[in-house]
């Protein structure tokens, strides 16, 4: 019995097929965050990712959007690259098409990734967010891509926004280098 149960608790998670090592620093965080990444919830958003970080366009993306006890997000690889205007980070994604949504059942948790978009739900591009605290109030309206499996502790440790939009004052967090894992 035991062991039928844990074959479809197998069968029941998403495959961690690829993953991300995010080595950010800053102000507030330094230290590594490592993601897995959920392709068989949102493939093509998987892929995106993947490809962005492959190419290196992650790297020096800041953190330009942080409430506290909500998220934090970044990879905005057009206008949120660090030394860049940072009143412009948030505005852009990247040089490929925006995605389809790929909504799921996956629920907002702390440590979730979901991707970030405008209010129509398939202009998701490159940039993500992941979770302080549970957003059930995102379930089922925002893709799910991934979660933190090490270094929640780095990410507690972004540093905060201001205001109701969490704009970053100052020299915001950074995603010094972004490596994709198999």
């Amino acid at each position: 019995m035991y062991k039928l149960a844990a074959a479809f608790a197998l069968l029941a998670s998403p495959a961690l097929a690829t993953g991300l090592e995010v080595e950010i620093e800053g102000e507030g965080a330094n230290g590594t965050v490592t993601i897995d990444l959920f392709d068989d919830i949102a493939p093509k958003h998987v892929e995106q990712i993947a490809a962005l970080a492959n190419e290196g366009k992650y790297d020096g993306v800041v953190f330009h959007r942080v409430i506290d006890g909500f998220m934090a997000q970044t990879g905005d690889v057009e206008h949120g690259r660090l030394g860049g205007d940072m009143r412009r980070a948030g505005t852009g994604g990247s040089d490929r098409a925006d995605l389809p949504a790929e909504f799921s059942d996956f629920e907002f948790d702390r440590g979730v990734v979901g991707m970030a978009r405008a209010q129509d739900p398939n202009s998701a591009n490159s940039q993500f967010f992941i979770m302080f605290e549970p957003g059930p109030f995102l379930n089922g309206q925002y893709t799910v891509v991934g979660q933190v499996t090490d270094g929640m502790d780095v990410v507690d440790a972004i540093k905060r926004g201001e205001g109701q939009n969490g704009a970053i004052i100052g020299q915001p967090d950074v995603m010094k280098k972004v490596t994709v894992t198999e």
